[in-house]
């Protein structure tokens, strides 16, 4: 049913921006309809008009579209979430350790552990 309704909301989408495009704008555009003289079945007002009319039935039934195609999203995204369609559980963070490399100095050489009470004082090469 979504497939549905996103491609009637695609084909509204391409017909709206058709009938936009063929519309006469205040430069004359792509717009219909040339001169005012009569000959023609419809003439240049009746044209507008009738282009007007339609743009606002495909406006309408886009912004419906658009509407029902909201709801559906919500409503399947409701029922369930992320985790539930990886079919996986949560990972829990590993635990904190202590890390077990020496600390090596600047010049790469390893010093021995220092007493609690003597400080560490630099090796003279």
């Amino acid at each position: 049913m979504e497939n549905v309704v996103l491609v009637i909301h695609l084909i509204l989408a391409l017909c709206l921006i058709g009938v936009v495009l063929l519309q006469r704008s205040e430069g004359g555009g792509l717009g219909m309809g040339g001169g005012g003289g009569g000959g023609g079945v419809m003439s240049s007002r009746g044209v507008a008009t009738a282009l007007g009319k339609l743009t606002w039935i495909f406006a309408v039934a886009f912004i419906g579209t658009s509407i029902v195609l909201t709801i559906m999203a919500a409503r399947d995204s409701a029922s369930s979430s992320v985790v539930d369609r990886l079919g996986t559980a949560p990972v829990t963070a590993p635990a904190e350790t202590t890390p077990t490399t020496p600390d090596v100095p600047a010049g790469g050489d390893l010093l021995p552990p220092a007493a609690a009470d003597q400080p560490v004082t630099p090796r003279a090469d």
